[in-house]
């Protein structure tokens, strides 16, 4: 059964709905540079050990991320999961968890990266948008994708009702791609994804019924 870490910031919504998933997988610890989120009294909730390594404490990214890694290796994970993961990490820890490290992101990569994914959306007058679940690389939000979830943009939608759209199909497509990889479905092989024994050349997509 593989062991699963997740990495958390505040609400910990996406971990909630991994928790929901019954995934084949193990989710052994919680882990939170935040004293404050909410995520870790999910974990609490769900009996998951929790540990709070707070950045601030830290003089830079490289030792921080040390600190983690330890605990991730004292916890003997094998699959690192982002959910909301405030953090950008240091291409060290990155590459020690090649192929074992998937996040999420609010919009359908590789278009829009970073931040305020909604807003510049809205403004680009685009008639689609949606999440990307994705493989985590050095290079911000550019891993390869496994998963999308596509939604069409309706004429009164604001920032906030396309944040609650695709928040709703984050919680469906993120606990799919890592049972997905929980059951050895998608594979991360000589740099390349596959997905049941063929090489993935595109992100599997989902639609929005609403």
């Amino acid at each position: 059964m593989m062991r699963i870490a997740v990495l958390v910031s505040g609400n910990g919504s996406n971990l909630q709905a991994l928790l929901d998933a019954g995934l084949s997988g193990e989710i052994v610890g919680v882990m939170s540079n935040k004293a404050d989120a909410y995520a870790l009294q999910r974990a609490q909730h769900a009996n998951i050990a929790s540990v709070i390594i707070e950045h601030k404490a830290y003089p830079d990214r490289e030792s921080f991320d040390q600190v983690m890694q330890q605990q991730l290796l004292d916890w003997q994970v094998d699959l690192v999961i982002l959910a909301g993961f405030m953090r950008i990490l240091s291409p060290k820890f990155v590459a020690q968890w090649q192929g074992r490290m998937l996040n999420i992101h609010p919009s359908l990569l590789p278009a829009y990266k970073g931040m305020h994914t909604h807003q510049r959306v809205l403004h680009s007058g685009e008639r689609y948008h949606g999440c990307t679940v994705h493989f985590v690389t050095a290079e911000l939000d550019a891993g390869q994708a496994i998963a999308q979830a596509v939604l069409e943009i309706k004429p009164h939608d604001t920032a906030q009702s396309l944040a609650q759209r695709v928040h709703q199909m984050e919680h469906f497509i993120y606990p799919q791609a890592v049972e997905w990889v929980c059951r050895g479905d998608i594979q991360f092989i000589d740099q390349q994804v596959h997905y049941r024994g063929q090489v993935l050349t595109h992100p599997i997509q989902f639609a929005a019924l609403h």
